[in-house]
């Protein structure tokens, strides 16, 4: 049974840092594409940053120079590093796992992040 679980979130002040982490069971863990995706109260859930098997990254214009996606494929981790935060990066942060050749997606319950002073 495949399951995702983020953790690292929390209350941050705006400029400071913060680091998610989503670790996978259940899964054949280098061959998913991995990605973090976020929603805010009221709007449509979006993507944040990307990484594929093979360590591409992409990410949305909002976060890009501030947010790092990163994966550790001994530990079935992947990490998002959040520095320079700012109140429009609220949202509840949700870790998406999908199949490298039949694009099955799994996602996990989301970690709630909040900045604020």
């Amino acid at each position: 049974q495949l399951q995702l679980v983020e953790s690292g979130g929390g209350l941050v002040q705006p400029g400071g840092s913060l680091r998610l982490s989503c670790a996978a069971s259940g899964i054949a863990f280098t061959v998913y594409h991995m990605a973090w995706y976020r929603q805010a109260p009221g709007k449509q859930r979006e993507l944040v940053a990307g990484i594929t098997v093979g360590r591409l990254t992409n990410y949305a214009d909002s976060v890009k120079g501030r947010f790092t996606i990163s994966r550790d494929n001994a530990k079935n981790t992947v990490y998002l590093q959040m520095n320079s935060v700012n109140p429009e990066d609220t949202a509840v942060y949700f870790c998406k796992a999908t199949h490298l050749t039949s694009a099955k997606d799994y996602w996990g319950q989301g970690t709630q992040v909040t900045v604020s002073s």
